[in-house]
């Protein structure tokens, strides 16, 4: 069984609430919007990181990181990208990719809305893990926790880290 700790949209801030909830992980996996390459730094010391860049993200990261992150692990086939949609209303690149590709799994973030829907027309399941930063229009800064085990998702967990507004009164 593989633990994992999905988060998006943390623009330059990961906050001592985020990483005490990914320590244990096995993988991290961020969906983009990363700011300060430094935070991929922290990440890594805590477990294995796969990510991609978002729209407010660097040269120096999108050198690193890819649009698109395409991978199967344990049994499960994943596709990561930051700017996608949800189930009805992909975008169109994203909707060829999901067609083509047939994913299980398919991961955005951008919205800074927390979601989990499942998609009957294409079968897969959407994730988006809203935001742990504390940047943009979100009331509530969240992640997602879940286990891969033989090709299923399991122990899915929407963890709420507060409101995004008690952290800014504190700057």
């Amino acid at each position: 069984m593989m633990k994992i700790g999905l988060i998006s949209d943390t623009h330059s801030y990961l906050g001592k609430d985020v990483i005490e909830h990914l320590e244990g992980m096995d993988e991290i996996w961020h969906a983009g919007d990363i700011g300060k390459l430094s935070l991929m730094t922290q990440l890594e010391k805590i477990a294995p990181v796969r990510a991609v860049y978002g729209n407010i993200d660097n040269r120096d990261t999108r050198h690193l990181y890819p649009l698109n992150n395409l991978f199967e692990i344990n049994g499960l086939k994943v596709l990561i990208t930051h700017i996608g949609g949800y189930p009805g209303r992909y975008t169109k690149r994203v909707k060829s990719i999901l067609q083509g590709e047939q994913p299980d799994l398919y991961i955005c973030g951008h919205s800074h809305i927390a979601k989990v829907m499942r998609d009957k027309s294409l079968n897969l399941i959407h994730m988006n893990p809203g935001a742990c930063g504390i940047e943009g229009f979100h009331r509530f800064r969240t992640l997602l926790r879940f286990a891969i085990e033989d090709a299923e998702i399991r122990d899915l967990e929407l963890i709420e880290l507060g409101l995004r507004s008690e952290i800014l009164d504190k700057s």
